[in-house]
């Protein structure tokens, strides 16, 4: 039976977007586990309800997709140019609520790190971040 198409294809489109198990999250899970560590995943008790959780370490990985979370400089991270009256607000309030998590962690004695999609997609790059963060070396706060 053929699916009848919907008033709004665009909101159907959107709501297809999955919030965990994208692919660049699956593919820092499998770079981290390759590493020799091992994670929580979408613990909802740590503020911001990382990615990649390491509850010893008190360490956390949020994987962001560059344009919901408006990775800066990003050519992935352009506005929509159709209902900016929803858009911008909506796309303010993910940064906003970032921030504020990533703050409320630092409060916790929490360390975290933050990879972007784009990131993702040169591995050696995002290995060497991801490996620098989990060994100690130093604190990588999001760009």
């Amino acid at each position: 039976m053929a699916r009848k198409p919907t008033a709004f294809p665009r909101s159907a489109q959107m709501r297809s977007i999955r919030k965990k198990d994208t692919k660049p999250e699956v593919a820092v899970r499998k770079l981290v586990h390759a590493l020799g560590y091992r994670f929580r995943l979408h613990r909802s008790d740590i503020p911001g309800t990382p990615d990649l959780a390491f509850i010893r370490a008190r360490k956390a990985i949020f994987v962001h997709g560059c344009f919901w979370h408006q990775h800066r400089g990003c050519r992935w991270a352009k506005l929509p140019r159709a209902r900016p009256e929803y858009w911008l607000p909506k796309l303010a309030r993910n940064q906003e609520r970032d921030v504020a998590n990533l703050k409320r962690l630092k409060r916790l004695g929490w360390k975290a790190l933050v990879i972007w999609e784009c990131e993702v997609a040169v591995p050696a790059a995002a290995q060497k971040k991801i490996e620098s963060f989990l060994s100690g070396n130093g604190r990588i706060l999001p760009r």
